[in-house]
């Protein structure tokens, strides 16, 4: 993000990462990784953070590394600066319905 120009720093983007597991042969295997992303900027960044979303999954060490072997998906709540933080309550349910979009 902050490569344009859209200020990250001091909490305004936060991620939280949540996977899913199965047990398999003793093991657990990871089957997916979901990254919710939360940003706080002002409005007129908006258009520009999505298109930074769109695309960051080509430079992300993590996607690069797994993509292959374990679905990686990412979304992002944007919030305009002075709104209030979004509540866990208020934000949809992660699923693979929510955003299909390897990596994105």
């Amino acid at each position: 993000m902050e490569a344009r120009q859209i200020d990250g720093s001091n909490g305004k983007l936060t991620a939280e990462v949540t996977g899913e597991a199965d047990e398999e042969d003793g093991a657990l295997v990871i089957r997916r990784i979901h990254v919710l992303m939360r940003l706080v900027a002002p409005e007129e960044t908006g258009e520009k953070v999505e298109r930074v979303h769109a695309v960051y999954a080509t430079s992300c060490p993590l996607y690069r590394t797994s993509h292959n072997a374990i679905p990686l998906i990412s979304s992002f709540d944007y919030r305009k600066t002075g709104q209030p933080p979004p509540r866990s309550a208020d934000l949809p349910e992660v699923t693979p319905s929510t955003d299909e979009r390897k990596g994105r």
